[in-house]
């Protein structure tokens, strides 16, 4: 059994307007839930190799990644996310995969209370990698 299959990790992406709103996708899959765009880790792939595919992927156009600000734990999933700031380039026009329905804009007081701690700390980047678990 692989280290991944055990602990998974992922790379997420935090996507603002001009506004000030996270970009979000929903799901599906699973419960359906909305979420960063990013996902898993394929072997041999590198946390900034992950982030650019899985943006491609779902979003259906390259992301410019600007920096890594947390890596955070969640204990219900044993998992590890990785979280980065990025934009998308000034003509990008998104084209989601098959893994999302749809795609909105929302303000950062309407996620969850993690989601709410894992942008705030990426928006506030000040240097410093941030971690916590939950």
């Amino acid at each position: 059994m692989a280290f991944n299959d055990l602990f998974r990790l992922s790379s997420h992406a935090v996507i603002t307007n001009d506004d000030g709103k996270v970009l979000l996708l929903k799901a599906t899959y699973g419960d359906k839930h909305w979420g960063l765009p990013g996902g898993g880790l394929d072997p041999n792939e590198t946390i900034h190799q992950a982030l650019q595919r899985e943006c491609f992927e779902e979003l259906g156009c390259e992301v410019d990644v600007q920096y890594l600000s947390g890596v955070y734990f969640h204990s219900a999933y044993q998992s590890q996310a990785f979280i980065f700031r990025c934009a998308l380039p000034q003509a990008a026009t998104i084209r989601l995969s098959d893994e999302h329905s749809e795609y909105a804009y929302v303000a950062v007081t309407e996620l969850s209370n993690i989601q709410q701690q894992r942008v705030n700390e990426c928006l506030a980047f000040s240097g410093v990698v941030r971690s916590a678990a939950f």
